[in-house]
């Protein structure tokens, strides 16, 4: 039961975090009333209050006294979610996104991914090729590893299932924090034939552990980028912090 309430708020501040990005409430309206988005959603004023919470922790809202809740934000800056997301972070930026698999296996973990994943080395795992587009055109090849029941769940997806972030979640997956590392990377083999580009070619390269609300991992995902396709922007505050990609031009240079 708490599993689904948890599912329940966390869906609540997707959506109201897509309607704030799209401009729905404009910057500085006000959010409808708790008991209005209570009644709207079908949910108690509790889980609408936990999605406020998210909303806050995104900096898509602000609490001020007296008043209903403020939107802060309406630009294209990313949320936690839509960084997580592929799926999610290109259709803020109004590209269509795409995803196929190429490869998905099962086998023994090694010693990095049972380090990574905090599962036994040898335990089994499932390891995932996919390649990603941006309106039809190559631009990411995502390596990911699941823990065996995370994998059992990625198994049955369809190849060319759009999000497997969003589908995980709604089978109850419930992703609450991640940890990103950002690089550059040459091209190996498989990158230069999904992405077109050439053997060594400089990649930028996305490192992220994703975990569940008790910590526990639910996914180690490496993903390659042809250079020009996305840009990475770090906010900081004292209160807070984010990190966020917006899509990005190649440089005339």
């Amino acid at each position: 039961m708490a599993g689904r309430a948890q599912a329940l708020y966390r869906k609540v501040a997707a959506d109201l975090e897509r309607g704030i990005s799209e401009g729905a409430y404009g910057s500085g309206g006000k959010l409808p009333a708790e008991g209005v988005l209570a009644e709207q959603y079908g949910v108690s004023r509790g889980t609408v209050r936990q999605a406020m919470s998210v909303l806050r922790a995104n900096g898509f809202v602000a609490s001020r006294r007296g008043t209903r809740r403020v939107v802060l934000r309406t630009s294209q800056s990313q949320s936690f979610g839509e960084l997580l997301s592929f799926t999610r972070w290109a259709r803020s930026t109004g590209e269509e996104p795409g995803g196929r698999v190429v490869r998905a296996v099962q086998g023994p973990a090694s010693g990095t991914e049972s380090a990574r994943l905090r599962v036994a080395e040898g335990a089994e795992v499932c390891r995932v090729l996919r390649v990603r587009t941006l309106s039809g055109r190559p631009v990411m090849v995502e390596r990911t590893v699941y823990p065996e029941a995370v994998g059992a769940l990625v198994a049955e997806l369809e190849p060319d299932t759009v999000s497997f972030t969003v589908r995980l979640e709604e089978q109850g997956v419930l992703f609450a924090d991640a940890q990103h590392t950002i690089d550059l990377v040459p091209a190996d083999a498989t990158d230069a034939e999904l992405l077109g580009c050439g053997e060594g070619d400089v990649l930028l390269r996305e490192q992220r552990r994703s975990t569940d609300p008790a910590g526990a991992p639910i996914e180690f995902s490496e993903d390659r980028y042809l250079p020009g396709t996305v840009a990475f922007t770090a906010n900081s505050s004292a209160g807070s912090g984010s990190l966020a990609r917006r899509a990005g031009r190649p440089s005339s240079g």
